[in-house]
């Protein structure tokens, strides 16, 4: 069951984001967003810019999939040691340097990559991307949900989400800005230095403190049941048995044994929270693009004053949670995100106006940082400590897997129908969330009213 949140003073929120665990989401959450772009709307960029179909880019958008599929590698990012890595850096970090290496091999790869003569080659070198990414991902939200306490982790998903659009904001604008000044060889590669701010903040932050494997597998009930029963079989077959009980078996047992049928409602709430705007995601780019935007405009408007707007919203989703609780934002928030996608509707029925794709993405992004806020506060309340890495994949990953999936059809339904039809059947999809979200808020087990301090 979720810890109460105390309601703070509004100093007294405001003050949570100065401690040190908070801080140090500001430089993971860059590290997680950076590689984000730059196998989805960047690469789209990229792609059409070059003379690639809107169809194929539509379909390419299956890549970011892999983030919506990390629970099948969460159980071994959560429980199995890396040799060196983990006993020098420590489970979480060990992964973590892992997974910064496969992003920054793969960014060096696109950059040697010619989209027209070798779209399989590009296909590749993005699919290293994004595995490293959500493997990042995954060790990085266990890493932030073990460093400190739930009455923190609004203010650390605050932090988290700034760093994560400053990421963006490399990714989208920086590359941008330095693919019309130089070429998108030049910008990948910059990318890749650019990952070096992850591995650094792994190297100067603690591992946090957690129980060992050993001693966690003994204080699991199916683990010494499973033990008992096997007494007499091989050695290594009951040490498998027990990691794989633990790891894989008891962080869905575990889930379910706390909210019982209320798990079922939970998960599908989960999975329709951000289908709206994941939906459309794919298709905002090649949007501006053909209704005549140039780069520069994009990179500007979109990506450096769009990506403002989300850092004001994530900090005002921050302090509001801490504030009053997260039930009343998780309906505000998924009420927010959905209407203000009627925006990209609007801004393509009324073609090359600047203004409007200003409005639009002020509403975009504002909604998206607050809700995102809330929500990895909502998340990280649900996540039992003791299988962090592989509860929190199976919500992010069933947070994105709907939204993405309909995203590669995007292209499709453009073509056929048109962009403002599009951006109306996805603005539709969040419809479901609102009224999940109504229910959610109503249920104290699941957020719990503030109490005032």
């Amino acid at each position: 069951m979720p810890t109460p949140l105390p309601q703070r003073s509004w100093l007294g929120a405001l003050a949570i984001y100065f401690r040190a665990p908070v801080i140090t989401m500001l430089f993971l959450g860059f590290s997680a967003g950076l590689p984000f772009l730059l196998v989805f709307s960047t690469l789209s960029a990229w792609l059409r810019s070059d003379g690639v179909e809107v169809a194929a880019i539509g379909f390419f958008s299956w890549i970011g999939i892999l983030y919506s599929i990390k629970f099948f590698w969460a159980p071994v990012v959560d429980r199995l040691a890396l040799p060196i890595l983990t006993r020098v850096f420590g489970q979480r970090r060990g992964w973590m340097l892992l997974a910064q290496a496969m992003i920054a091999a793969g960014l060096v790869g696109l950059a040697g990559a010619d989209p027209l003569g070798n779209l399989g080659l590009v296909a590749a070198f993005a699919l290293l991307v994004a595995f490293g990414a959500a493997t990042q991902d995954i060790a990085i939200d266990a890493y932030r949900i073990e460093s400190a306490e739930d009455d923190v982790q609004a203010a650390m998903a605050s932090t988290y989400i700034i760093g994560y659009r400053g990421g963006l904001l490399a990714a989208g604008a920086g590359a941008l800005y330095i693919a019309a000044a130089a070429s998108w060889d030049m910008a990948y590669l910059t990318m890749a230095a650019l990952v070096g701010v992850g591995v650094i903040t792994v190297l100067l932050r603690p591992e946090p403190k957690r129980a060992s494997l050993s001693v966690q597998l003994i204080h699991e009930p199916k683990v010494r049941t499973f033990i008992r029963a096997s007494r007499g079989k091989p050695k290594a077959l009951r040490r498998f048995g027990a990691w794989a009980i633990g790891a894989i078996v008891c962080p869905f047992t575990d889930f379910f044994s706390r909210y019982g049928v209320k798990a079922l409602g939970i998960l599908v709430f989960i999975a329709v929270f951000r289908i709206s705007d994941l939906t459309m995601a794919s298709m905002a780019n090649p949007l501006y693009i053909d209704v005549g935007f140039s780069l520069a405009t994009i990179a500007s408007v979109t990506n450096i004053f769009g990506i403002a707007m989300s850092i004001v919203g994530g900090l005002l989703g921050g302090l509001l949670v801490a504030r009053y609780g997260i039930g009343p934002l998780l309906v505000f928030g998924a009420g927010f995100v959905m209407l203000t996608n009627l925006l990209f509707a609007l801004l393509a029925l009324v073609g090359n106006q600047v203004p409007v794709l200003v409005i639009t993405i002020i509403g975009d992004n504002l909604a998206n940082g607050l809700a995102s806020a809330v929500f990895i506060a909502f998340l990280s309340s649900l996540t039992s400590r003791a299988y962090t890495a592989t509860q929190y994949a199976l919500f992010s990953s069933l947070m994105t897997l709907p939204g993405k999936f309909l995203s590669g059809f995007g292209g499709l339904i453009v073509a056929a129908q048109g962009y403002a039809t599009f951006f109306v059947i996805a603005t539709l999809l969040g419809l479901p969330a609102i009224l999940l979200a109504i229910w959610i808020s109503r249920d104290k087990q699941l957020v719990p009213t503030p109490q005032p301090r």
